[in-house]
């Protein structure tokens, strides 16, 4: 049972979990935002389907971390917060940005990208 609040995915899992509940709330960083859509993919390595982040605004963290797709990168992902809070404090509606992953698969570095168009509703 210790195993699996050990192996690195766990670990990695509960320090992510640590850094979402410390951030500030979504709603108290911009407020009037109604609604947040995100629409991500991944490219490189193996073609992975789009898929649709639908944002709680009213408990969201301030804080926009997407999982690297490939299971063997080592501390990769997608921090894209900076892209969207600077999107949403402006008040625009549709946005998209890019972010390269840092891990590495092996002894290589993880070639993957993730690319986002996001979407926003605001308060007049």
């Amino acid at each position: 049972m210790n195993y699996r609040k050990n192996n690195p995915a766990a670990q990695r899992f509960a320090e992510r979990r640590q850094r979402e509940n410390d951030a500030p709330r979504l709603s108290a960083e911009v407020p009037g935002l109604v609604s947040l859509r995100l629409e991500i993919e991944e490219r490189g390595g193996s073609p992975q389907p789009k898929y649709i982040r639908r944002i709680m605004v009213d408990t969201a963290p301030a804080l926009f971390l997407l999982p690297c797709g490939d299971p063997r990168c080592v501390d990769g992902g997608h921090d894209v917060t900076a892209a969207v809070m600077q999107a949403l404090r402006a008040r625009r509606t549709h946005f998209e940005g890019t972010d390269e992953c840092h891990g590495n698969v092996g002894s290589s570095a993880c070639t993957r990208v993730v690319h986002f168009e996001a979407s926003a509703d605001y308060r007049p």
